[in-house]
């Protein structure tokens, strides 16, 4: 998909995390004293609809009124393919570029190639493959795998790694692209080496 067309793609950014292994909330983290979701929007220059998903108990974290939306899980603790659901339900385009919070490496670049990926082939989500590893997100999906999505969180698999198993899925090979999009922060160390490897 040329970028030009991403005006008609809702960038969801995944924000309803506890962050235990962080010790704090993640969408509690700064950049260099710039809210983390506010680096994200920055950083992505989104064209089109934004939507962020939080979690109850989590809702407006710094940042969030930039946002077009924010939309709530309805229930906490489900982790992120509940959040890929609660994305799908409150989108107002046919298709997303979903990413994490903790995954402030992605660019928009990411999230183009992922979204023409995805309008080159008959599938209802795209995910990445490295060395032979499905990476779950960032991915890019069709409002249609709402229905599959439903039916996992009805039976209890809430892997959004397990995805990658359905037919309507696809896992494109990414190992020629940066690595670093790939890389989510669960640590104070891993945020710190994040903000470090920032130029300036």
């Amino acid at each position: 998909m040329p970028d030009a067309d991403l005006s008609r793609v809702t960038l969801a950014i995944l924000a309803g995390g506890a962050g235990v292994r962080m010790g704090q909330a993640k969408g509690l983290l700064e950049v260099r004293g710039t809210p983390v979701l506010s680096f994200l929007l920055d950083r992505l220059a989104w064209p089109g609809p934004t939507l962020l998903v939080t979690a109850p108990g989590r809702e407006h974290p710094p940042g969030w009124e930039r946002f077009g939306r924010e939309a709530i899980d309805p229930v906490a603790g489900e982790g992120p393919l509940r959040g890929l659901m609660t994305a799908l339900t409150h989108a107002t385009t046919e298709w997303l570029a979903v990413t994490a919070i903790d995954m402030a490496g992605v660019s928009r670049t990411d999230l183009a190639w992922l979204a023409a990926e995805l309008g080159r082939r008959d599938a209802s989500l795209v995910m990445a493959s490295r060395a032979g590893t499905v990476e779950p997100l960032p991915c890019a999906c069709r409002a249609d795998v709402k229905d599959l999505i439903a039916i996992r969180l009805t039976e209890g698999r809430r892997s959004l790694h397990g995805l990658a198993t359905d037919a309507r899925v696809a896992a494109i090979p990414a190992d020629e692209r940066d690595g670093r999009t790939w890389t989510n922060a669960n640590t104070p160390d891993d945020w710190d080496a994040f903000v470090r490897s920032l130029p300036g």
